[in-house]
């Protein structure tokens, strides 16, 4: 990651900001000398620059809201829902192109731009607010119910617009410069404006390219509900604003796209997702004789010995709530409480190693010469974030408990689980027999590890 404050040179930043001083330029311009702001009407042209604003959107938002469940990340998810009520009502007004599916002009369409842009930007402006802790919570834990009524907004719109009910059954145009309009786009305008400031202060912070891309989109939004509030159809001030917007979210994707593939929306992380230290249990498993084995079969043999296996216990893992971490040969590591809240955490890993367990005995009876698996478990703080740099990234798990949990594996007999005395303690109902102590290069002491045999509920 570059240094804060390093990811645009002086040079850029000017380059940057008369770049988004230019459209603002050009509409003072262009109102102010209507003789110049001359008239266009050119309806497959609109049709399709509204399209392709729409469209380009609804991939950003479907692609960040993907990176949100999987992060469980507010503002990624705030961010997301932002794109996707612009993509929505873009699309209507892509649809209010005589001749598209109405036949004259529709109000409901006509101001599905306004409309959109400031519901885009309530969702931009709670995302630019500090979100980490409980407010973060909050926001991922109401994630469905908001996403739902964002829907139920959109189709609302959408039926009430083609039935033209009242109020949106006039069929004069919505005059431009009308308290209506001035209503809508001045209080949205300065939302962006506000998420901008927020989002530019966050990517020096953190030398984050795809943050001044959004930052940059946030101006070009502003200055798009301003001249939409403003501008008369077909003019060219009109189709200015149609641009700004296809601009604003093509700039998104495109930085987005050279981001790395695993993480592409890693610089919109908050602070605690990026990296914090937090309470985890992991999971590590990989096979006895596993190497003799490699060595006296054929590669396809120990793939699909491999495959066989894997297939079969991470069901078990995913069922109790387990994120698979990586996969390191032979080997996999499995973490709880990581990407999600999960306050039984440790009960989750013990249920998820004795499902990985039997389902990995279950393939073992019917391969008998293959390797066999082992598990073991650690709960203890650890640091979660993001690891790599502008071409790779990572989101993982790391510190003395993944290193103990690795060491616990090594030590558990093959076929069986091995747990530490902090998952131990942290599991109700552990029927365990212990292994004994052992000692650890970073641990004082001489912990004590145990055997996990069943949990009491498990039997009811």
């Amino acid at each position: 990651m570059p240094e804060p404050g390093a990811m645009i040179p002086r040079a850029g930043a000017v380059a940057l900001a008369l770049a988004l001083a230019t459209p603002v330029v050009g509409l003072i311009v262009l109102l102010s000398a209507p003789s110049i702001d001359l008239h266009w009407d050119h309806q497959p042209s609109h049709f399709w620059i509204v399209l392709a604003a729409s469209l380009i959107s609804a991939v950003l938002g479907w692609s960040v809201g993907a990176s949100a469940r999987r992060r469980s990340d507010a503002r990624l998810f705030l961010v997301s829902m932002s794109f996707i009520a612009s993509a929505a009502f873009l699309g209507l007004h892509a649809l209010a192109t005589p001749g598209v599916v109405v036949s004259g002009s529709n109000t409901g369409f006509v101001i599905a731009v306004p409309i959109g842009l400031l519901i885009a930007s309530a969702f931009a402006l709670w995302s630019a607010i500090p979100l980490d802790g409980a407010r973060a919570r909050w926001v991922v834990a109401r994630a469905v119910p908001i996403r739902t009524v964002l829907f139920g907004v959109i189709v609302v719109w959408a039926g009430w617009s083609l039935a033209e009910l009242p109020p949106l059954s006039d069929p004069s145009p919505v005059e431009s410069g009308s308290p209506f309009m001035i209503a809508l786009g001045f209080p949205t305008a300065a939302a962006f404006v506000i998420c901008a400031w927020r989002y530019f202060v966050v990517a020096r912070q953190r030398g984050a390219a795809l943050l001044v891309a959004i930052a940059a989109a946030w101006v070009l939004l502003a200055e798009s509900a301003v001249a939409a509030s403003l501008t008369e159809s077909w003019r060219v001030s009109w189709w200015m604003w149609h641009a700004l917007m296809a601009i604003a979210f093509g700039a998104i994707a495109f930085v987005a796209h050279r981001m790395p593939d695993d993480e592409r929306f890693s610089d919109l992380y908050l602070d605690e997702v990026v990296g914090g230290t937090r309470e985890v249990s992991v999971l590590f498993a990989d096979l006895e004789g596993f190497t003799a084995f490699s060595e006296e079969h054929p590669p396809e043999a120990v793939r699909d010995m491999l495959n066989s296996y894997f297939e079969a216990v991470l069901p078990a893992v995913r069922a109790a709530g387990g994120r698979v971490d990586r996969f390191i040969g032979d080997a996999v590591m499995v973490t709880f409480n990581v990407s999600v809240n999960q306050p039984d955490h440790a009960d989750r890993a013990a249920r998820a190693a004795l499902g990985f367990r039997d389902a990995a005995a279950r393939v073992a009876e019917v391969h008998p010469g293959w390797p066999r698996f082992r598990v073991g478990v650690n709960t203890g703080p650890a640091v979660v974030g993001v690891v790599g740099d502008g071409s790779q990234r990572e989101y993982t798990v790391l510190g003395d408990t993944v290193n103990v949990a690795a060491h616990i594996e090594s030590l558990a007999p093959v076929g069986s689980v091995a747990i530490s005395d902090s998952t131990r303690r942290a599991v109700e109902g552990a029927r365990v027999v212990s292994l004994g102590t052992v000692t650890l290069k970073t641990r004082v002491g001489t912990p004590e590890i145990w055997r996990l045999d069943d949990l009491d509920d498990l039997d009811d």
